[in-house]
């Protein structure tokens, strides 16, 4: 995945926490849950969600590194998994 999958994939995942979410309108840098208002059971259902649309890991002990929309998509990139050459 690319950078831009894994910001479509933030906005995607947001969506369906906050419905009404227009990405349009949120600062990259802000705290989300600042941002849309949302609790922290809405937080832990967005680190769920990113980790089901990207198979990737999230430890609790990294959810602060996902505050912001980029820090989201910067913790995914770093965490991305290496493509697979064909073989």
């Amino acid at each position: 995945m690319t950078d831009t999958d894994f910001r479509a994939t933030v906005f995607a995942t947001l969506r369906q926490i906050a419905p009404e979410t227009d990405p349009a309108t949120l600062d990259p840098e802000e705290d989300l849950r600042d941002q849309l208002d949302i609790d922290s059971m809405d937080f832990l259902n967005y680190v769920l969600g990113l980790n089901q649309a990207t198979g990737i890991e999230i430890t609790e002990r990294d959810y602060p590194r996902l505050s912001s929309i980029n820090r989201s998509i910067a913790y995914l990139g770093a965490h991305r998994q290496p493509a697979h050459a064909p073989g």
